[in-house]
């Protein structure tokens, strides 16, 4: 090996995004480091140093957004970044480096540099192994870890990583990992998306000629996967130190990592019980890549390290807001299965389902046993207290039963809309970890070929050979009757209930619900059994649903409170999935199974004109695009419903007025809300119409216990100002409540950045409060478009192109830099079927006439067949997706959609 190859050097200028005066070398007893260390270029005294170590095959670059965001920090923080001996610039030794002798090394460079604490280690890949070492080591200096995509343990009756095992087989790895770059490439395109190709030559800049590459095939040969492995004590004492590590410990995962897989981030979570999980559900191996992984750190470092606080909460804000119920001895909170005990003994029907080959009710009593049976099966089969349980069932009675046993038993219900597609719906399950999947056959296919759980139970029927082949521990009938065998017989009949059941506490976990993930990946939204019945008691008092007033439940959201309200609900004969196969017939017959011409079949004493039908908008436009074919029958049943509530995206308010048309005697509502708080407020179509052109959606006044205020815009877009309730103000929409979320699932960035103004939640929407106290949205905090004359939100303009003869729908996108955006109309003509990409001049002109006079220019107007929208509503359109291709369209890189 020639002496330049050997020695250590200071990193070549020129690499994207490293500063030269970072670069540096540093001299102890077993060789010459190079770092990165930003000390020289901050301006304040650092709160702690940030030692960043980095795996195999990457070096100190990987580090370089971290140690960039240390210097900019309002509280700065000195980042260390080493490249370890043998590998980026550091010296090559000609020494093997086993995992003690890194640990050890380590241990020497932070003597040299003279730490003194506090300290927080940083690692990835195999660098978490080797901080984790120097933390344990050094309980004196140390302040906190934070881990990126690695491991501290390996079980010896496990297999390595499959990723890995074709470099670790002797006789391949060095071909791999020295004499090739197949190692170095192969890790390099598990960046997700790929890595732009002058970041890519960085990460390789050391790494140019297998003299330079000897300690990348020295690594891997080191991974300690049998017991006779001579690194693998090493491993063994630092995997049980992590245990005894007292320090605040944060876990930031990509989750399409093929390496360093969920089963080592639980692992860890086992080891560190306290620590805080960020899960990045679109992130690989190289999530400091992939993701603004540093800002997050950097964040979590001032609230965690500097301050010794907690993640902010979303208690209810001080003032004049109602005091959520609390918990104790003088226990108020009702939970909610209480309603099914108490109608225990009703046979009037709890639930009706319509479907094609018939109806199907269930009594309120029926409905109480079979719950009780399930829950009782559920712990019989191990599942119980704290257990996440993921349901993929339709909406019926065995969703419902499904559901209110686990509540019952204090498992936490896992719920994710099959609408959001395999892959997303893949996503969501994976990252909420559940013990259990219960669900239809097609379902459970999944769940075991996707491994979403170790336990599956059949919901509905499954072929036997299917049955064994998946490994199903149990149909739901198969709980029942082991429920039931556990209550054991009772004189008149139903289960004996001498063996209680512990009901949960009102703060435990209940249920992880899933948003739509209209705006990126579906978050995980926690909630306690508080927070649903305050969820059930807002919409309760809101809309008075009682026993004596029945729904229709087309949307599904609001099906599983039936019970809980203790009203009679049914399912009309659609796919929820799809909203929009909702038809005007299929409505009729829910209402009519409701209001019969011989009265109402809920309860003797309901209210005949009571009848309240949940359906979110698409699932309306269904029924207006089928009325002609709904008989005089059918719009007879129609024009008897009492109200109708239209919820999970923005209803237009000619929408409304045409549904009164099929509806005329209905209170036509429309509450605003979102997954993490519903409702929030309440509008009705009469206000709405009075409310008049405004900025954007009036969205009415925040309902009984709900607070609504607006965090100012700056002018660059950016909601910076602090919980406002001044009319006229826009901004970021903040609501509070008692039935708000507890908080987001290992989403630590997301729950903190939400809940930055204490005991408020940061929805993403934009919008303002007028002088009557009504909440106006405009559009997405995301999608605001920022100008080189000021902030424009997309909603009020969107509305005026919409309202042009020929369109369907339209999207306002921001093209360039933002601050300098020029605004982009995308068009949807009515009937769909565009083959240009520029649209007609005539409709170009139009366009342009119904925003110049609301001091808006318009640089392109562009057509698409149809508006990309979410999968679970059909309504929200993506502006985001929208804005990149529209940018590519006008820079000549891509055509039609």
């Amino acid at each position: 090996m020639n002496a330049p190859d050997t020695v250590a050097t200071l990193a070549p200028s020129g690499l994207p995004g490293l500063d030269p005066a970072w670069s540096r070398l540093v001299t102890t007893a077993s060789g010459t480091w190079h770092l990165l260390d930003n000390a020289s270029t901050l301006t304040a005294e650092p709160v702690g140093t940030l030692l960043c170590v980095h795996g195999n095959p990457t070096w100190s670059y990987l580090w370089r957004s971290f140690v960039a965001a240390g210097a900019r920090a309002p509280r700065p923080w000195r980042v260390v970044a080493v490249d370890q001996l043998g590998m980026g610039f550091s010296e090559r030794t000609g020494r093997v480096h086993l995992l003690a002798d890194r640990v050890r090394e380590l241990g020497e460079l932070t003597d040299a540099l003279g730490l003194t604490g506090p300290v927080v280690t940083a690692g990835h890949d195999w660098g978490g192994s080797i901080s984790l070492g120097w933390a344990v080591d050094h309980p004196d200096l140390l302040a906190g870890v934070v881990l990126l995509n690695t491991a501290v343990h390996q079980p010896l009756d496990e297999r390595a990583p499959a990723a890995l095992r074709p470099a670790m087989v002797p006789g391949v790895r060095r071909a791999a990992t020295v004499t090739t770059t197949a190692f170095l490439d192969t890790t390099l395109a598990l960046a997700h998306p790929r890595l732009p190709g002058p970041v890519r030559d960085a990460f390789r800049a050391p790494y140019r000629g297998a003299a330079r590459r000897e300690a990348v095939g020295d690594f891997v040969a080191d991974i300690p996967a049998t017991a006779e492995h001579p690194s693998r004590p090493e491993l063994d004492r630092i995997a049980a130190g992590v245990r005894e590590l007292d320090v605040p410990a944060l876990l930031a995962w990509g989750a399409r990592d093929p390496v360093f897989s969920d089963r080592f981030l639980r692992d860890l979570r086992d080891r560190l019980p306290h620590a805080d999980v960020h899960r990045y559900p679109a992130a690989g191996h190289l999530v400091a890549e992939d993701e603004d992984v540093a800002d997050g750190v950097l964040r979590w470092l001032d609230t965690r390290v500097a301050t010794g606080e907690d993640a902010p909460s979303e208690d209810a804000p001080s003032g004049d807001a109602p005091a959520p119920v609390r918990a104790g001895d003088d226990e108020t909170v009702r939970l909610l299965g209480a309603t099914l005990v108490e109608r225990a003994a009703d046979d009037g029907p709890a639930l009706v389902e319509l479907r094609a080959a018939g109806a199907r009710t269930v009594s309120w009593r029926a409905l109480a046993r079979r719950t009780e049976q399930v829950a009782r099966g559920l712990v019989a089969i191990g599942i119980g207290r704290g257990d996440r349980v993921a349901v993929l069932v339709p909406p019926g009675a065995d969703l419902t039963a499904v559901l209110y046993a686990c509540l019952r038993i204090g498992a936490v219900v896992v719920v994710a809309d099959a609408g959001l597609g395999l892959r997303a719906l893949s996503r969501a399950v994976t990252a909420a970890e559940p013990v259990a999947v219960i669900g239809v056959e097609r379902a459970l296919v999944a769940a075991r070929t996707l491994r979403w759980a170790p336990t599956l139970v059949a919901a509905g029927p499954v072929h036997r050979r299917v049955a064994r082949a998946l490994g199903v521990r149990a149909t739901l009938a198969e709980l029942a009757e082991l429920g039931a065998a556990a209550a054991g017989p009772r004189a008149d009949g139903p289960e004996d209930g001498d063996v209680d059941l512990p009901w949960p506490a009102p703060d435990d976990e209940a249920a992880v619900l899933f948003t739509s993930g209209s705006t990126g990946p579906a978050k995980g939204v926690v909630y306690t059994h508080r927070g649903l019945a305050g969820m059930r008691d807002a919409v309760a008092a809101t809309y008075a649903i009682s026993p004596s007033r029945p729904f229709v439940a087309a949307f599904a959201p609001f099906a599983l409170l039936g019970p809980a309200l203790g009203a009679t609900s049914v399912s009309p004969d659609m796919d929820v999935t799809a909203p929009r196969t909702l038809t005007a017939t299929a409505l009729a017959a829910a209402v009519r199974s409701l209001q019969p011409a011989g009265g109402p079949a809920s309860r003797p004493d309901a209210d005949p004109a009571g009848v309240v039908v949940f359906a979110s908008p698409a699932a309306l436009v269904g029924v207006l695009g089928t009325q002609h074919e709904a008989s005089d029958e059918d719009r007879a049943a129609l024009a008897r419903v009492g109200t109708l509530l239209s919820a999970g995206a923005p209803v237009p308010a000619e929408l409304l007025l045409a549904v009164r048309e099929l509806m005329p005697a209905a209170s036509l509502r429309t509450p605003y809300g979102m997954t993490e708080m519903l409702p929030v407020t309440d509008i009705e179509l009469t206000q709405i119409l009075a409310a008049g052109d405004g900025p954007g959606v009036c969205v009415g006044r925040p309902v009984a216990g709900a607070r609504v205020a607006v965090s100012a815009l700056d002018d660059e877009g950016v909601a910076s100002g602090s919980p406002d309730v001044t009319p006229g103000v826009l901004g970021e929409v903040l609501v509070a409540g008692p039935h708000l979320k507890a908080r987001y699932d290992r989403l630590w960035f997301t729950q903190a950045d939400s809940a930055r103004d204490a005991g408020w939640h940061r929805t993403g929407d934009v919008g303002r409060l007028d002088d009557q106290g009504r909440l106006w949205v405009e559009g997405r905090l995301a999608h605001v478009v920022v100008t080189d004359s000021g902030v424009v939100t997309p909603v009020a303009p969107e509305r005026a192109v919409d309202a042009l003869a020929g369109v369907a729908r339209s999207a306002v996108v921001g093209v360039g830099p933002r601050g300098t955006q020029q605004l982009v109309v995308v068009v949807e003509p009515d009937g769909g079927g565009a083959t240009a990409v520029l649209a007609e001049p005539d409709l170009a002109a139009r366009v342009r006439g119904a925003l110049e006079p609301r001091g808006l220019r318009v640089a392109a107007v562009l057509v698409v067949p149809s508006l990309p929208t979410d999968l679970r509503h059909n309504s929200k359109i993506d502006r985001t997706e929208l804005a990149a291709w529209a940018t590519d369209v006008l820079a000549g890189k891509r055509g039609r959609r």
